[in-house]
C-alpha cells in the first residue's frame, strides 16, 4: 500500500507546484506593495489564494482522483476549475498588481501585451463563451469525456483548457483589471445570458443522456450539480456586472452634469467678465 501511495503523492506534489508558485508570486507582489507604503486590498489577496486553491483541487488531491471514477466528483472538479476559480482569480486583479509592482520596463512590456491584437481578440466575450461553454458541449457530447478518464495527459489538457477558458470568459464579462478592449455592457450581458442558457440546456441533456460509461444515477446527480451550482456562479457574475454598470453610469452622469454646468457658466458669464 505504501508503494502505491508514495508515487501518487509525488505526482500530486508535482501538479501542485504551478499553483504554489502562483500563490507565492502574487503574495510577493503584495509584500512589495506593503514595503512601498501602498496598501493592497486584503480581500483581493484572499480571492487569489482561494482561487488558486480551488483550481489546484481540480488537478491534484482527493477530488481530482475521485473524478476519474465518479461523475459527481468530476462535475464538482469542473465547477471549481472552470467557474469558481476563474471568478476568484479575476476578482483578485492580478494584472493591476503586476503593473503596480513591476519596474517601468517590464510594466511597459506587459502594457504592450494588453494592447496587442491577440489580447483584443481574447477580450471578446463571445470568444470566452465559445471556448468555455463550447468546450463543455464538446466534452460531454463526444467521446472526449471517455478519453479524458482513460488518459492522464488528456485529463490535464482538458482541465487546463477549462481553467484558461473560464478565466478568459469571466474577465471579458467583468473586467476588474485594465481592459483596453472591453466590450459594451449590453454585449457582455447578452453573451452571458446566452452562455447561461447553453450551460443549462447541456445540463438537462446530461441528465437525460449521460456521457458513455457514466451510470444513470451519477449522471443525473452530476447534471443537477452542474445546473444549480452553475446558476449560482452565473448569478454572482450577473450581480457583479450590474454593479460595475451602475457605478460607471453614475460616473458618466456626474461627468455630463459637470460638463453641462461648465458650458452653462461660460454662456452666462458676460463678455466683460471673460
Amino acid at each position: 500500500m505504501h508503494e502505491h501511495t508514495e508515487p501518487a503523492l509525488s505526482v500530486a506534489l508535482i501538479l501542485a507546484i504551478p499553483f504554489i508558485f502562483a500563490a507565492v508570486l502574487y503574495l510577493s507582489g503584495v509584500s512589495i506593495q506593503a514595503r512601498r507604503g501602498r496598501e493592497w486590498p486584503w480581500y483581493r489577496s484572499g480571492a487569489w489564494v482561494l482561487g488558486v486553491s480551488a483550481a489546484a483541487a481540480g488537478f491534484a488531491g482527493p477530488l481530482a482522483d475521485a473524478g476519474h471514477s465518479n461523475f459527481v466528483a468530476h462535475m464538482s472538479s469542473h465547477l471549481l476549475v472552470g467557474m469558481i476559480a476563474p471568478l476568484l482569480l479575476v476578482l483578485a486583479a492580478p494584472v493591476t498588481l503586476a503593473l503596480r509592482t513591476l519596474r517601468v520596463t517590464p510594466a511597459r512590456r506587459l502594457s504592450r501585451v494588453l494592447l496587442s491584437w491577440p489580447a483584443r481578440i481574447s477580450a471578446l466575450p463571445i470568444v470566452g463563451a465559445v471556448l468555455s461553454v463550447g468546450g463543455l458541449w464538446l466534452l460531454y457530447r463526444t467521446d472526449l469525456y471517455a478519453m479524458m478518464q482513460q488518459n492522464v495527459l488528456v485529463h490535464l489538457m482538458v482541465t487546463s483548457h477549462f481553467l484558461l477558458a473560464g478565466y478568459l470568459f469571466t474577465v471579458a464579462i467583468i473586467p476588474v483589471d485594465p481592459a483596453p478592449h472591453r466590450a459594451g455592457y449590453r454585449v457582455r450581458l447578452a453573451v452571458l445570458v446566452l452562455a447561461l442558457a447553453s450551460h443549462g440546456i447541456l445540463a438537462k441533456l446530461i441528465y437525460s443522456d449521460p456521457p458513455a460509461g457514466v451510470d444513470a444515477l451519477q449522471g443525473q446527480a452530476g447534471a443537477m450539480l452542474m445546473y444549480y451550482a452553475g446558476d449560482v456562479v452565473h448569478v454572482l457574475v450577473i450581480g457583479i456586472l450590474f454593479t460595475h454598470w451602475y457605478r460607471e453610469a453614475g460616473r458618466e452622469l456626474r461627468r455630463s452634469q459637470f460638463s453641462y454646468a461648465q458650458t452653462a457658466r461660460r454662456w452666462l458669464v458676460g463678455p466683460a467678465d471673460r
